[in-house]
């Protein structure tokens, strides 16, 4: 985690309306503790509230929906078409563990809380993501959902994925974490004719992504511009990524207020 002022985070933490002051490390002053993790309100608070991201997320799906129809006119009935998608953030909103996560001033980058979450949470839908996949379904292409979920859960997750009326679940269909990414896509490919993935991490398109540094990635992603609203479709999370530790660039002139 980047370190911040104890008066941003202080502000950050009142602005989400949590409690700054618990389970967190004392500050060495007066005896307080600071939630440093109040720092992932704005993301969070974009990512779950915001119209901009609803409007991001239907946008994604319309042209989603609009490269499938071209790529199925492209194909003859006897390709085997198939899509690879993303669950989390890309299918499922999980803003709600992560808000629950960062109130009770616990990271969630850990990833220690997922299990729990998997098991016995109820993620939202992304909007647009059902019409898309009952699309996809209605015109035969085969769907993949292939997530970095735990396999030991793979149970509850199909159960959520029903409970939530999706096509095509099954053990078959829902690929979880094992072997990387890269080699279930490969498992794909290897009887469909892959049409389109969709994720909300750079890694869920790529290998490559995964190997790569932060600039790396940058610089992978001017290499396949071309693939981007085409068979690759992205999604925004402001809430968790390779990004979060970056360091920012500031302007270099100093705070003038007028």
């Amino acid at each position: 985690m980047m370190m911040f002022s104890r008066h941003t985070l202080l502000a950050a933490a009142l602005f989400a309306g949590v409690t700054p002051f618990a389970n967190a490390a004392t500050d060495g002053t007066d005896g307080e503790t600071l939630c440093a993790q109040a720092a992932y309100s704005m993301g969070l608070r974009y990512q779950q509230r915001s119209a901009e991201v609803a409007a991001l997320q239907r946008q994604g799906y319309a042209l989603a929906t609009l490269r499938l129809e071209q790529a199925i006119a492209d194909h003859d009935a006897s390709a085997d078409l198939a899509i690879i998608t993303d669950l989390d953030e890309t299918v499922l909103d999980n803003s709600a563990l992560l808000v629950r996560d960062m109130q009770a001033c616990h990271d969630y980058t850990t990833w220690d809380t997922w299990k729990h979450w998997e098991r016995e949470g109820e993620p939202r839908l992304i909007p647009g993501a059902a019409d898309f996949l009952e699309f996809a379904d209605e015109q035969g292409v085969d769907i993949f959902y292939v997530s970095d979920r735990y396999q030991e859960n793979e149970a509850d997750t199909i159960a959520s994925l029903e409970a939530l009326e999706l096509p095509q679940v099954s053990k078959d269909s829902v690929m979880l974490l094992g072997p990387p990414k890269a080699e279930r896509r490969a498992e794909v490919v290897e009887n469909h004719t892959l049409v389109m993935q969709l994720g909300d991490s750079l890694h869920d398109f790529s290998g490559e992504f995964a190997d790569a540094d932060l600039e790396g990635q940058r610089r992978l992603v001017e290499e396949n511009a071309e693939r981007f609203g085409d068979d690759w479709i992205v999604f925004p999370n402001a809430g968790y990524g390779d990004w979060s530790e970056a360091e920012l660039n500031a302007w270099e002139a100093s705070l003038e207020v007028e």
